[in-house]
């Protein structure tokens, strides 16, 4: 049966016009980007199979263009329109941060950092610079590590905070193996960023640790 055929409320555009994106699965929300199935197959069940065929929806997103268009139904053109769909996300969300907007919503800043650093393979540290009111003027990556860790240095850091004239910082670093629980060196390294920063005046608002869905804020947990 067409998916025309089916119950209004049933059809992904129609139940995304009406219950929000966030109602729909998977499958849903990828026959949408789909369009049309293929012979035999509605774009939803051709999105079920590729779903099963790839594990979840984010490895089929994160696939190269070759695995990607292995896939029956798939081609260059696909890959295209995902790959400019997946760069308008990752910019919306960059200017969700953008320079001088101050940090009032917690969960675009944590969107943001997780969408900048969970798919690195290795251990990425990186710092947002704030001024006096909590506005953004920078973010950056600073020390790239291995699988297992990353070497970081205050007073790079300090020389970074100093070099945007910031009053506050954000630090962030990403868990390669996908689990987001501090270590005691995490928590080591954060008590003396956080010293040597005071000593130029300079708060360490929080400490993010990006793993694989999953995000652990020094704050919340009372280790700042």
């Amino acid at each position: 049966m067409a998916i025309t055929d089916w119950p209004a409320d049933e059809r992904p555009r129609e139940k995304l016009l009406q219950r929000g994106p966030a109602a729909l699965s998977d499958a849903e929300l990828l026959a949408i980007f789909l369009r049309t199935g293929i012979v035999g197959k509605t774009a939803v069940d051709l999105a079920r199979d590729l779903l099963e065929e790839h594990g979840s929806l984010r490895t089929l997103l994160d696939a190269d263009q070759k695995q990607f268009c292995k896939s029956k139904g798939l081609g260059p053109a696909k890959y295209v329109q995902l790959q400019a769909t997946l760069e308008m996300g990752r910019r919306h969300l960059d200017e969700c941060l953008r320079r001088g907007h101050a940090l009032t919503n917690p969960h675009d800043t944590r969107r943001f950092l997780t969408a900048r650093l969970r798919d690195y393979p290795y251990e990425v540290f990186a710092c947002l610079f704030l001024d006096t009111r909590h506005r953004v003027i920078q973010f950056e990556e600073l020390f790239v590590g291995t699988i297992d860790g990353a070497s970081v240095h205050p007073r790079e850091v300090v020389k970074r905070a100093l070099h945007h004239n910031a009053a506050a910082v954000i630090l962030a670093h990403n868990h390669p193996s996908g689990i987001a629980e501090p270590s005691q060196a995490d928590q080591h390294i954060t008590h003396r960023l956080r010293d040597a920063l005071n000593l130029v005046d300079i708060r360490v608002l929080d400490h993010f640790i990006v793993g694989d869905g999953e995000l652990t804020s020094f704050a919340e947990r009372g280790l700042l």
